[in-house]
């Protein structure tokens, strides 16, 4: 069929034709934001799930609804190497001189930029990534004592004020949160609770990989009641059928009923994953019907854009023990596994595995479910580790 009329939408964070599934959670937040608009208590959100369930997605949408309802919102992706602070401080500064054109609120938001002027200029000493134009000379004694956790409490608060003042809020939406080093975390966790005691109308939004929940918990023991941390999981098999079926009806294309059956089963219902089976069955299909023969032609094609883009991405930043150690998990099956299993298959100590164990939980490759155990971050990453490394000698590093 046309590849240009395709509908499906694979790519990282790309908008698929059809968002289904999440309406529960898109209004809890559209309902958070609008609550501390006014004044009124709301948790922040924290939403974990495995890559490719759609978390950059909503984040998006969720960041897109808030712009539409007049919330200033900040757009931050962490990242493995970086600081917050020097993630922060340009979207700050721009949400800030947005505040500013307000006519009512436009003192106290020049007042949080003379904030945030001090603010990159104190922690640039420990930060040196922080790169920022000042739009106003520091206010002495504002966010400028050079503790992050101290500062970042001032700023926020003083942003706080000014979107108060403007009948407005400001929503910080953070990707990724997993990789964000844990005193930088705390002091963030400290910064949004101070908010809530003091009804501030700030909101922190967040998305990262499972491991995120503990991370929080660890930086800051009071973080597992300050947010609310949806999980976001593959996609119901109802709600994977819409995913299939909806945006091919939109141009008039039928899918079997077999069809969909079979892209549910290789997918798991994992959004990302349905894309990129949508995308090859329709340009491997003559005309409508799409049939589960055309799914069946599909998946060699599917597979082999997945383990080049997907799955090799991840596995190409490995050294070749963290390989070893996810071949071995393979190995075992999807997960999760005791690590006394994992290093039985290795034929080795377990202690001998555990800064292996912790470079790859870092890397985001995989995380631990319960004490002892580990799983992959990334769904169907047991069945590429055996694609990528079928020989016997794998076990040889």
């Amino acid at each position: 069929m046309d590849p240009i009329r395709n509908p499906y939408a694979p790519g990282a964070g790309t908008q698929p034709p059809a968002l289904v599934g999440r309406d529960d959670l898109l209004e809890t937040v559209r309902i958070a934001i609008a609550r501390v608009r006014i004044g009124n208590p709301a948790q922040s959100v924290m939403m974990v799930g495995l890559r490719g369930v759609g978390k950059t997605v909503l984040l998006d949408r969720m960041k897109d609804d808030a712009e539409a309802s007049g919330v200033h919102t900040l757009r931050i992706e962490a990242k493995e190497r970086g600081s917050l602070p020097a993630l922060l401080v340009p979207q700050l500064r721009q949400a800030l001189l947005r505040l500013s054109r307000n006519a009512n609120a436009q003192d106290l938001a020049e007042r949080a930029l003379r904030g945030l002027a001090g603010f990159a200029k104190a922690l640039k000493v420990k930060y040196g990534d922080i790169e920022v134009g000042f739009d106003f000379d520091p206010e002495p004694g504002l966010a400028d004592n050079g503790d992050l956790e101290h500062d970042l409490q001032a700023l926020l608060e003083a942003a706080g004020k000014a979107a108060a003042k403007g009948g407005t809020a400001i929503a910080i939406f953070i990707d990724e949160l997993q990789y964000v080093p844990e005193d930088q975390m705390a002091a963030l966790i400290t910064a949004m609770h101070r908010c809530a005691q003091n009804r501030s109308p700030i909101l922190l939004i967040g998305a990262g990989l499972p491991q995120l929940r503990g991370r929080m918990g660890e930086a800051k023991s009071y973080a597992e009641r300050l947010f609310a941390y949806p999980t976001i999981g593959p996609l119901s098999p109802a709600d994977a059928r819409s995913a299939i079926e909806k945006p091919a009806a939109g141009q008039q294309v039928h899918v079997e009923k077999a069809a969909t059956d079979l892209i549910i089963e290789k997918t798991e219902g994992y959004p990302y994953f349905i894309q990129e089976w949508g995308k090859h069955t329709w340009d491997v299909a003559d005309a409508s019907p799409i049939t589960e023969s055309d799914v069946r032609n599909a998946t060699p094609l599917t597979i082999a854009a997945l383990d080049e883009s997907f799955f090799r991405v991840r596995f190409d930043r490995l050294t070749p023990a963290e390989k070893v150690y996810l071949r071995a998990m393979a190995e075992l099956g999807p997960g999760p596994h005791r690590s006394g299993d994992i290093a039985q298959v290795l034929g080795v100590a377990v202690s001998a595995l555990g800064p292996r164990r912790n470079n790859l939980i870092a890397k985001g490759m995989i995380w631990s479910p319960n004490h002892g155990d580990t799983a992959f971050t990334v769904p169907l990453f047991d069945q590429f580790m055996k694609r990528i490394m079928p020989q016997e000698d794998w076990r040889i590093v």
